[in-house]
């Protein structure tokens, strides 16, 4: 299995500096493979200002010549490795720690960093107020925190294309399954959109966002 190194702590972009943090709900931000920390963070202005949003980089470069950054390796047999997708994940909750005492931490990852999104929401089921998974899919390794998961089962946001031709059948089809035993989830499926993220679907993550706000999450 491909070592995950540590998240860079200096790559971070933050909505807020830490005098300004305090008190306040943290939204994190995972971008998703070939991307990188700035990506995700062009939709802060579309999110709810009550927010500190963080905005972090994934640890590992991919072959060349594929620009950014990547959570987990997907060339080869590496596509379906549930244990670098736990480690990678486990070195995000290990910054995450490091970087936060925030009462309240919502997720919001589009692609691979949905991946990571979702098996964050499933290592620490208590953790989290909620997730949104952009483009994404749940991992199909099972894990011990699962039962733990599906007890608390805090709410999940899934949007993704009608027209996405990058996340492949089956994992669409695992998830469709899978997330509405563990969460109580919510989404869309956007007719004609692609691999990426439509104004539409930005309208949907925010108000999914103001409703987690008004719930107290």
């Amino acid at each position: 299995m491909t070592q995950i190194p540590q998240l860079d702590a200096d790559a971070v972009l933050w909505s807020a500096p830490p005098e300004e943090r305090a008190g306040r709900p943290l939204l994190v931000l995972l971008h998703g493979y070939g991307s990188n920390e700035g990506d995700l963070f062009g939709l802060v202005p579309y999110l709810p200002a009550e927010f500190v949003v963080a905005a972090v980089r994934a640890p590992l470069a991919p072959p060349f010549p594929t620009p950014g950054w990547s959570w987990f390796p997907i060339e080869g047999l590496h596509a379906r490795d549930s244990a670098g997708t736990t480690a990678a994940t486990e070195r995000f909750l290990e910054w995450l720690d490091a970087a936060t005492d925030a009462a309240s931490i919502g997720l919001l990852g589009f692609s691979q960093g949905a991946v990571i999104a979702l098996q964050a929401l499933r290592l620490r089921p208590e953790r989290f107020a909620f997730a949104v998974n952009l483009a994404g899919y749940a991992d199909a390794g099972a894990l011990p925190t699962d039962a733990e998961l599906a007890r608390v089962r805090p709410p999940v946001f899934w949007g993704r294309g009608a027209r996405d031709e990058v996340i492949p059948a089956d994992r669409v089809a695992h998830t469709i399954a899978w997330l509405p035993a563990h969460v109580e989830l919510s989404g869309r499926v956007y007719p004609g959109l692609t691999h990426s993220v439509s104004q539409e679907e930005l309208d949907d993550v925010r108000a999914f966002l103001d409703g987690r706000l008004a719930a107290g999450s």
